[in-house]
C-alpha cells in the first residue's frame, strides 16, 4: 500500500467549505479538467453509504470503458468524511478528508492510501518509471482539485450575501453547461435542467420539444434565472445545407419559443441569459473589436444576429437580458482545443494557413465565473464578449500549446487543406480572424482567473511548471 497526502488552504470558513463538498456538483468540479468523464450517479450527500459513480469512456472501444464507484465510509460534519473505491482502476483506494479551521481559514487535508494494479509488479513498474506512471498523475489530479476548490469558493464568497437563486439551464449536458450546473449546485443554488426528452422530476428536470413548439409555461413559473446554452455543435460536422439549417434552427427557433414564453409568465424571471458567439463580428483581420463594434457578414454573423434578436420579447417584457458572445473555450475534453490536442501531441500542431489570424479565447473557469459574475450583478445587461483580454495570433497559440505540451509546433498546415478536409466549416473556424476584447466585462470589474494563454493551457492540461 502506498500513501499520498495533499493539503489545500481555502479562504473560507469550515462550514462553507464542507457544504461545497457535500453538494452533488462537487464531484464534477473536482474531476481533473483533462479527464473525459460521464456522470452516472452522484448522491447529494457525503454520509456513510452514499455513492458517486463516473464512467470514463474509451471512444470507439466500449469494452475498455472504465467505471469508478466511490462509496462514502466515514462522516463527521464539518470535520471529516471518507470514501473508498469499490470499483475502478486501483486494487485499493481509501481517501480520508480532514477539515480544520483557524481564523476563518480552512485547511483541507486529503489522505490517500492506495494499491496499484498487479500488486508488487505494478509498484516495481511505477518505480522504474520514476513514479510518473501513477504518483505523477495523482499529484496532478490533486493539484487540479486544489485550484478548483480555491477558485470556486472565492467566486461563491463574492456573492455569499446575495439570496440563493432558482435557476433553469437549457443545454445543461454541453461542454459549458455541465460545468456551469455543477458550479451553481456547489453554491447552494436550486438548479433545474430543461431537456429534450422525458423529464425526471426527481432530478429537477423539465421537458420541452422546441422543434415542435412544445413548452409547458406553467412549469417555468417562479424561476429567478433562465440560462439558454442550447444548440447543435457548430464544429462537429461539415456544413451541408441541412447542417446549416440545424445550426440555425436549434438556436433561433428555441430561443424565440423560450423568450416569448418567459415574457408571458405571471412570475417572470429576473434574468434571461443566453449564449451567442464572437462570430457576430465576422472575420475582421487585425481590427480590435469590442461590444460597440459593428456586426460583420457571413453565415455565422447572420445566425448570431438573429439568435440575439430572438430574445427581444423577454427584454421588452422587462426581463434583464444578457447575451454571451463567447470566444474559443479552452477545454481538453472537447471544443477546439480538444480537436487540436492529438496532432499537437504528435508534434504536428503548427501554424494553420500562415497563422496570422487572431484567436480570441477564454478559459473554462473564466467562462463559468464570468457568467456567475454577470448573473449575480443586477446592473449587468446587454452584450458581453466572453474572451480573455489578451487574444493571440494562431501561430502564437500553436507555439504556446507546443510549449505547454513540450512538443515541437513548427509543422504548418496550409489553409487549402482545411477546406479540403472540412469544407466551409473548417475555413471559417480556423482561418477567420477575430481580435476581440471583453470591454464590457472588464468595465463590470470582473477579475480574470486566466489573463494569459500559457497559464490557461497549463491548467486545462495539468501541465504546470
Amino acid at each position: 500500500m502506498t500513501k499520498y497526502k495533499h493539503e489545500t488552504i481555502v479562504n473560507a470558513d469550515i462550514k462553507s467549505t464542507f457544504d461545497w463538498f457535500e453538494h452533488e456538483g462537487s464531484f464534477r468540479r473536482l474531476m481533473p479538467p483533462w479527464e473525459v468523464a460521464e456522470e452516472v450517479r452522484a448522491d447529494d450527500s457525503l454520509e456513510v453509504g452514499s455513492q458517486r459513480v463516473f464512467r470514463f469512456p474509451a471512444p470507439g472501444i466500449p469494452f475498455l470503458n472504465m467505471t469508478w464507484v466511490a462509496e462514502h465510509t466515514g462522516y463527521d460534519k464539518p470535520n471529516y468524511f471518507a470514501d473508498t473505491m469499490i470499483k475502478g482502476p486501483f486494487w485499493k483506494w481509501n481517501h480520508d478528508h480532514y477539515l480544520t479551521e483557524k481564523n476563518g481559514i480552512t485547511t483541507v487535508v486529503d489522505d490517500v492510501t492506495y494499491s496499484v494494479p498487479f500488486g508488487p509488479l505494478g509498484m516495481l513498474v511505477d518505480r522504474i518509471l520514476g513514479g510518473s506512471l501513477v504518483t505523477g498523475r495523482i499529484s496532478s489530479m490533486f493539484r487540479a482539485r486544489e485550484l478548483r476548490l480555491q477558485r470556486d469558493m472565492k467566486n461563491h464568497t463574492k456573492f455569499a450575501d446575495v439570496k440563493r437563486k432558482k435557476i433553469l439551464v437549457v443545454g445543461s449536458s454541453g461542454l459549458i453547461g455541465t460545468q456551469l450546473v455543477a458550479f451553481l449546485d456547489t453554491g447552494n443554488h436550486e438548479v433545474w435542467r430543461m431537456v429534450r426528452r422525458e423529464a425526471n422530476k426527481d432530478k429537477k428536470e423539465i421537458s420541452w420539444a422546441p422543434s415542435k413548439g412544445i413548452i409547458n409555461a406553467k412549469e417555468l413559473e417562479g424561476f429567478d434565472i433562465v440560462i439558454h446554452l442550447g444548440g447543435v455543435g457548430i464544429g462537429d460536422k461539415r456544413w451541408s445545407t441541412k447542417r446549416k439549417s440545424a445550426i440555425r434552427d436549434s438556436r433561433v427557433d428555441s430561443t424565440k419559443l423560450l423568450s416569448k414564453t418567459l415574457a408571458e409568465l405571471n412570475s417572470k424571471p429576473e434574468l434571461f441569459m443566453m449564449a451567442s458567439a464572437i462570430g457576430y463580428y465576422g472575420s475582421r483581420g487585425d481590427e480590435e473589436l469590442d461590444e460597440n463594434s459593428t456586426m460583420g457578414d457571413g453565415f455565422l454573423t447572420d445566425i448570431c444576429k438573429e439568435w440575439e434578436d430572438s430574445a427581444i420579447p423577454a427584454k421588452d417584457a422587462g426581463i434583464r437580458t444578457v447575451h454571451l458572445r463567447t470566444g474559443i473555450v479552452l477545454s481538453a475534453v472537447g471544443g477546439a482545443l480538444g480537436k487540436m490536442l492529438l496532432p499537437a501531441k504528435m508534434g504536428a500542431g503548427g501554424p494553420i494557413g500562415g497563422g496570422k489570424q487572431w484567436m480570441s479565447w477564454i478559459s473554462m473557469d473564466d467562462q463559468i465565473y464570468s457568467m456567475y459574475h454577470l448573473m449575480m450583478n443586477e446592473k449587468s445587461s446587454g452584450e458581453y464578449n466572453i474572451t480573455s483580454p489578451n487574444p493571440v495570433r494562431q501561430k502564437e497559440f500553436a507555439k504556446t500549446l507546443g510549449k505547454v505540451l513540450r512538443r515541437p509546433s513548427f509543422a504548418p498546415l496550409p489553409g487549402f487543406m482545411m477546406k479540403l478536409l472540412f469544407g466551409e466549416m473548417g475555413v471559417k473556424l480556423t482561418l477567420d480572424s477575430q481580435r476581440v476584447i471583453p470591454k464590457n466585462l472588464q468595465n463590470s470589474d470582473y477579475e480574470f482567473t486566466h489573463e494569459y494563454l500559457e497559464d490557461a493551457l497549463a491548467d486545462s492540461l495539468g501541465k504546470w511548471r
